[in-house]
């Protein structure tokens, strides 16, 4: 596999340019950042099976991750409370997102960039622009902590959602018309499939990763920050792509999407560590999208 080979012979770079990059703080540093983009992935990689786009997902990873900060701090709600309110948050306005693309039949890129806004806007009214902190121990746990004393907790709740993201995608009929939608969905809509009901499920799960990560990365900082997530998405895009999903729709896998962000991550822990500036990072990124993307079009039409 093309982008196994890629992330081999990068970590292979990074670690001769680079002897802090193979230490055991950076390597488990690497794994948390990794996490969060990771998870985001997956629910852009349900969205971008179905043909769609979901560019709002930065923007609801801050809005969650600060209602579920404010639950905590404001109404003395209980942990796992103010998680679930979070979530199902998230969930809704995956949800909504869905509703206008399936039903208004708007495109997606354009219902998605307002939700980004209106999300973003949200999460600065309920902050008034300024971060919540002082959150509990027990919750920055699943953020900082480790399971077992030595797995990050980010990283394992990072294979839980890629594991059952791999059981619904491959073995659920979810799944199965997901991947229909994106490579006919007028075939799709004549078998007597409801192809926006299953539309809609795409991008409220979509919704649903994007609160867990806010969750994992308000978690990580110990505060609701409501300019948290800015360019995140392009990130989840890049790793969905990299990982080999077809940017048109009905076609990827979720391991693949596992790797692109594998990729991503080192890449900018490496250039990180090499000092680039971050200016140029963002060029590099935008160059590896636009890569990504062409690659992707030109192996669908072979």
């Amino acid at each position: 596999m093309l982008i196994f080979a890629t992330f081999l012979v990068l970590c292979l770079i990074m670690s001769l340019v680079s002897e802090q990059f193979l230490t055991g703080d950076n390597l488990t540093n690497v794994a948390r950042q990794i996490s969060i983009n990771a998870i985001l992935a997956v629910g852009m990689t349900f969205v971008i099976i179905t043909g769609g786009i979901d560019l709002s997902v930065g923007s609801v990873m801050a809005f969650t991750g600060t209602i579920m900060a404010g639950m905590m701090l404001v109404s003395g709600i209980p942990i796992y409370l103010a998680v679930l309110i979070g979530i199902v948050l998230g969930t809704v306005i995956g949800y909504i997102n869905g509703m206008f693309v399936a039903y208004a039949k708007i495109p997606s890129i354009i219902v998605t960039l307002a939700m980004m806004e209106a999300t973003r806007g949200l999460a600065l009214l309920y902050t008034g622009g300024y971060p919540l902190s002082g959150l509990p121990d027990t919750f920055t746990f699943i953020g900082r902590g480790y399971a077992f004393g030595v797995i990050p907790m980010p990283v394992v709740i990072m294979v839980v959602v890629y594991l059952l993201a791999y059981v619904i995608l491959n073995h659920m009929p979810l799944g199965r018309y997901i991947y229909a939608i994106g490579g006919n969905e007028e075939a799709v809509r004549l078998s007597g499939i409801k192809v926006k009901r299953y539309k809609i499920m795409a991008y409220a799960i979509s919704g649903v990763t994007a609160a867990i990560a806010g969750m994992i990365l308000t978690s990580r900082l110990a505060s609701g920050q409501p300019n948290a997530g800015v360019g995140f998405e392009l990130d989840a895009i890049a790793a969905v792509v990299l990982g080999g999903t077809a940017i048109a729709g009905g076609r990827g896998h979720i391991f693949g999407t596992l790797l692109g962000a594998l990729l991503m991550g080192v890449l900018s822990n490496g250039l990180n560590l090499m000092g680039v500036s971050p200016y140029v990072q963002l060029v590099l990124k935008g160059a590896i999208i636009l890569g990504a993307i062409c690659y992707s079009s030109w192996s669908q039409k072979d």
